[in-house]
């Protein structure tokens, strides 16, 4: 049997790009870590860019279309979920629907020289630091010339069922982002664009993902997927495909 060179191209591709997404991102160390917020280059009036995805959606995760202002069927069939008032299905809906990240662009103190990474966090932490830049006595802490440090104090999951916790603390000082031209030129124009980084999904990309994860091959009858043919208005749990289908007016 001939090898299929198209799935070892996909292989490579994506080796490769998880190891360019380690590269180019940053998650704090346990304990206390320092960065600096720097201007995001391809988006110079906002270094936070809110990102969606669908964790553990077959073992992996995928980032929504909804991130980029487009259509997702991940989130269309949530949506109709919900609509069923069935508990159940609202609990589906949720694990369905897509959760809100954000990243910025940082250089980690120490590291300097690696240029600029992005760090990931939750709704928490970015609620706090657009506390800090609401306010007027911290204002632009993301300034090249005059922003301000931030300490990252990361303490990881303790035990089963506990979660990691992550505290932030803006230094008081005004500083320069870098005082070394090569840095300084590594956060100018030396960025990777976010979807270098993290891949766009299409819509018949993220459909086929969906269906796939609803009705994995090889599963018995009895188990595929009841909400989806619910919400469908299919009886039968057995003709998954066409309740699939009919979800989305094919």
């Amino acid at each position: 049997m001939a090898i299929d060179l198209e799935a070892i191209r996909r292989k490579l591709n994506n080796l490769q790009t998880q190891t360019g997404r380690q590269d180019n991102l940053w998650k704090p160390e346990p304990g206390k870590n320092q960065v600096r917020i720097v201007p995001y280059q391809h988006n110079k009036e906002n270094p936070f860019i809110e990102m969606y995805f669908h964790y553990d959606l077959g073992k992996k995760n995928y980032l929504s279309p909804i991130t980029y202002g487009e259509a997702d069927p991940v989130e269309e069939f949530a949506q109709k979920l919900r609509a069923t008032g069935k508990s159940d299905d609202f609990k589906l809906a949720r694990k369905l629907t897509p959760k809100m990240r954000c990243y910025t662009p940082v250089i980690v103190r120490g590291q300097e020289s690696e240029g600029v990474k992005f760090w990931g966090f939750g709704k928490q932490v970015y609620t706090e630091l657009l506390g800090f830049i609401a306010d007027p006595d911290y204002g632009d802490i993301t300034d090249v010339k005059a922003g301000r440090d931030i300490v990252v104090e990361f303490t990881p999951a303790e035990g089963v069922g506990q979660y990691p916790k992550t505290a932030i603390r803006v230094k008081p000082n005004q500083t320069a982002a870098t005082e070394d031209a090569n840095v300084a030129d590594k956060i100018v124009s030396g960025q990777k664009e976010i979807y270098e980084i993290f891949r766009k999904n299409s819509y018949e990309d993220l459909k086929v993902v969906l269906e796939e994860w609803l009705n994995p091959d090889g599963e018995d009858e009895t188990q595929k997927a009841p909400a989806t043919a619910e919400v469908a208005g299919v009886k039968s749990t057995s003709d998954v495909e066409s309740a699939f289908d009919d979800l989305f007016n094919e």
